[in-house]
């Protein structure tokens, strides 16, 4: 018999002309957030929305045509398509006129939607976030990022708890990215040399909303398979990998932006991965303006600013210095700098043998900040080695406390009571934090049923992915149906949902198993946990702990009271902030450096339960939450936890579970409907991102933009005068003496409170002015764990001066009793420094 001689056939995706502004919509980000078009996609056909999760690209081509054909005909659905186009052209439109600086934004990571998978976590999410309220709030803002073949990896655990990382390849077809090209329209294309070789990279755009998302992507034909490899996974590969990756992401996404046509007012460098775009700036000022370095410098250090979301030195990225050199050897030569000179830019001291990428941020950023109030503290000593002579708590390192995208996170009916009750104009109005008050007029029942019906929807959908993914696995039906069965949509539901690295303490709620069965097996008041999370794949311990909970979930005294889900991504991460009664978050401190899953709860009515760390610190209000206390009762890990998991089985026993489920006659729970009430007027208002965008205008955007226009004016003027000034100071600075110093009255000894005493220090300034230095007196004392700490720096002005010889003048007036220390220290001193920290020179008197 003869064979078939089978023969390809390709057919394209089609909608009919009518049905075109689906294309449009489904290609700009902003329906993530709106809840019109989210709902508009699902008409279309809920089944293949629900299987491409959410990806409205793939829905467009997996939907049969006779079904388009059905919606063209279809009067409603037209409507609200149409209805869904001119929301999105209206925004537009509105946006087309931007406040404040331009800001040029660079992340490794994106969390924008789970069909566009260039993230794995917090700070992916959070960068997400920030570009879509950029967005909202009418920022003239531009991102970069790398756009990664594989992205993270998807998650399935195994039948014995075992992590298995499935690593599924992007189709950039199917996924919101088109090809960004130059005025020309050619596809822009940037070069970035590496050792022997250069590597291209190709552009993509990503609209969010009014933003543009500029991604480089090495994934094609032009380089090598070893090039293509960069990106192809987030955080793939070794160091030297990664070191390629922070090249492409620094030095490349300056190279895109140009080719693109901006130039931004300030560059935003988010964590230490691309500090390496403030050397590409200093290239192109020497290279195009004809700048020196230490012109150079100035320029760009007041036009960037450094977040950093790492609350401890090894989470930092640095690179050993013989590999560092293999792949930047080049550099200096391109400003005009020494290697050492050069290779000082991201080094504590000379001696180190690693370049650090956040010392690297740091050197040239005037801005440098932390992620919550407390982490602004935790960095300025996780930073102190670059500024020695400061005191920690000197140091000029600032916070933005992170907070989340409310359109993204808050559920469809929390927006819509909140519309009710807090007015139409609400949403574009969240930083009027008197509108959030108004929940307290809200009937107690109303926000009861709304919680209810939340939860009910949350363990809907938690059973139908447990199921799914648990008969993948081939697990015991007889288990499936007894969890399915004990899983309950009344029960009080706690979710803890993150990372699960080892600090995060997954583990504190099972140190005492008896008693935690105890309280998840009280018929009268049942309580459910549900877990999910990621471990990275080389983080063993982390895998361990999900393996170790999994395990838990399956005892007969946990199971359906304990639940781990597999694959956490955002959709799964939305259900579980929107319908849980508690998020919970048990964090060792202080390295929580903020945290936003728990802020993504409190816009949902989900209570927050945490370690006071990150931005709990500043979040806890009393009846709003449950807090473990801030500080450590144990120098010793085991014994600190042995001490929390106590308080929390205590906090849940005598508050939570009676808050819970002591109901009136109408069977509301009072006393937790305030707790949601206070949570929502006290609490969310300030961990918006609307909150978070504001702060980050006033304390760093606008006034170094201010002072970069000053700098670069007529010529970069007073940037080249204050290099000038910077590179004079330098020169003599070694030869400056302290020629005499006069504390009178034995300071030394006993003073008096009350009584002045004349401190004089002369110094032979080498030729520079009286007012190019500044002495001052520091005093501290020593804290519980001897580190002197800060009590005031005393500044001395000058009495006299006799040719070089300056005499400094303090009156010493101390008014407070105690035992001090003090030390003399002499700095360089301009009007025009943003700060002391920005020219690191100092002198001890001694």
């Amino acid at each position: 018999m003869e064979q078939p001689n089978w023969k390809k056939l390709f057919v394209e995706s089609n909608i009919p002309e009518k049905l075109t502004p689906l294309k449009e919509i489904s290609r700009n980000l902003w329906w993530v957030w709106n809840t019109e078009a989210r709902e508009l996609f699902q008409y279309i056909d809920a089944e293949i929305w629900e299987e491409c999760e959410h990806n409205p690209i793939v829905l467009l081509d997996e939907v049969n045509y006779q079904r388009f054909l059905e919606l063209e005909k279809d009067e409603e659905f037209l409507f609200k398509m149409n209805h869904v186009s001119s929301l999105l052209h209206k925004y537009l439109d509105d946006r087309k006129v931007l406040k404040g600086p331009s800001v040029a934004y660079f992340s490794m990571e994106y969390g924008l939607h789970d069909s566009l998978k260039i993230f794995s976590g917090g700070l992916g999410i959070l960068a997400g976030d920030y570009l879509k309220e950029a967005s909202d709030s009418k920022v003239d803002l531009v991102g970069v990022g790398l756009l990664y073949r594989y992205g993270y990896f998807r998650q399935n655990i195994s039948i014995t708890g075992e992590q298995l990382s499935n690593y599924d390849a992007q189709q950039f077809s199917k996924i919101p990215v088109q090809p960004a090209y130059d005025a020309d329209g050619n596809w822009i294309h940037v070069q970035v040399q590496y050792p022997g070789r250069e590597i291209s990279a190709q552009v993509w755009q990503v609209s969010i909303g009014s933003i543009k998302l500029f991604l480089l992507d090495a994934d094609f034909e032009a380089n090598s398979d070893e090039d293509r490899f960069v990106t192809h996974h987030l955080y793939g590969g070794d160091n030297e990998n990664r070191l390629k990756q922070e090249m492409l992401l620094g030095l490349g996404g300056i190279r895109a932006l140009k080719k693109l046509g901006y130039s931004m007012d300030i560059y935003h460098c988010n964590e230490g991965h691309a500090a390496m775009i403030g050397l590409e700036r200093m290239a192109d000022f020497v290279s195009e303006k004809g700048l020196t370095y230490p012109e150079a410098k100035e320029v760009v250090r007041v036009s960037t600013l450094f977040t950093t979301h790492t609350p401890v030195p090894a989470g930092h990225d640095s690179f050993y210095q013989d590999m560092f050199k293999h792949y930047m050897h080049e550099y200096p030569g391109k400003v005009g700098i020494s290697w050492d000179e050069f290779c000082n830019l991201g080094k504590a001291n000379p001696f180190e043998d690693h370049f650090n990428m956040s010392y690297l941020a740091c050197n040239l950023s005037q801005g440098i900040n932390g992620v919550s109030m407390l982490h602004g503290e935790v960095s300025k000593e996780v930073l102190s080695p670059l500024y020695e002579g400061f005191l920690p708590e000197e140091l000029e390192v600032g916070y933005v406390t992170n907070g989340v995208h409310y359109a993204t996170w808050a559920a469809k009916e929390w927006k819509e009571m909140h519309l009710k009750y807090f007015g139409r104009s609400f949403p574009e109005n969240q930083l009027d934090f008197d509108l959030w008050e108004k929940i307290y007029k809200v009937p107690d029942e109303e926000i009861w049923n709304l919680k209810q019906s939340m939860r009910l929807k949350t363990i809907g959908y938690i059973k139908q992915r447990f199921t799914n993914t648990w008969i993948k696995r081939h697990e015991n039906p007889k288990m499936i149906s007894e969890v399915l069965g004990k899983l309950n949509p009344y029960a009080l539901t706690i979710g803890f949902a993150r990372r699960f690295a080892t600090y995060k303490r997954a583990h504190l709620l099972f140190r005492n198993l008896d008693r935690l069965s105890k309280l998840v097996n009280d018929p009268a008041r049942p309580v459910q946990f549900i877990f999910a999370g990621k471990a990275h794949p080389a983080d063993k311990a982390g895998q361990d702990l999900i393996k170790y909970i999994v395990e838990i979930s399956k005892r007969p005294e946990f199971i359906g009271k304990i639940l781990f889900v597999q694959n956490y991504d955002m959709n799964l991460a939305k259900m579980m902030l929107q319908g849980v009664d508690i998020w919970m978050n048990t964090p060792t401190r202080p390295l929580e450096a903020s945290g936003t899953s728990g802020e993504k709860g409190v816009m949902n009515g989900t209570i927050h339960f945490s370690v006071l760390d990150g931005w709990w610190v500043e979040g806890y209000k009393k009846d709003a939450g449950w807090a473990l206390p801030q500080d450590n009762a144990y120098e010793i890990n085991d014994l600190q936890d042995e001490l929390d998991a106590e308080t929390i089985y205590n906090i849940f026993e005598e508050e939570i579970l009676p808050a819970f489920y002591d109901r009136n006659i109408n069977g509301i729970p009072e006393k937790w409907v305030s707790y949601i009430k206070n949570t929502f007027a006290q609490v969310s208002p300030n961990f918006t991102t609307a909150r978070m965008i504001r702060d980050y205008q006033d304390r760093f955007y606008k006034p170094q933009a201010e002072r970069s226009a000053r700098l670069i004016d007529k010529d970069y003027n007073l940037a080249k005068e204050i290099a000038k000034w910077k590179s004079g100071v330098s020169a003599v600075w070694d030869q400056i003496e302290v020629k005499n110093v006069q504390i009178t009255d034995g300071i030394t000894n006993v003073l008096k409170i009350g009584e002045v005493y004349p401190a004089r220090v002369v110094v032979d300034i080498k030729g520079l002015k009286p007012e190019d230095l500044s002495v001052e007196m520091v005093i501290t004392e020593n804290g519980k764990d001897t580190r002197p700490t800060l009590i005031e720096c005393l500044p001395f002005t000058v009495e006299k001066a006799e040719g070089q010889l300056i005499t400094y003048k303090l009156d010493l007036n101390l008014m407070n009793a105690g035992a001090f220390g003090y030390a003399i220290r002499i700095l360089p001193n301009h009007p025009e420094l943003p700060h002391r920290q920005d020219f690191h020179h100092m002198k001890w008197v001694q």
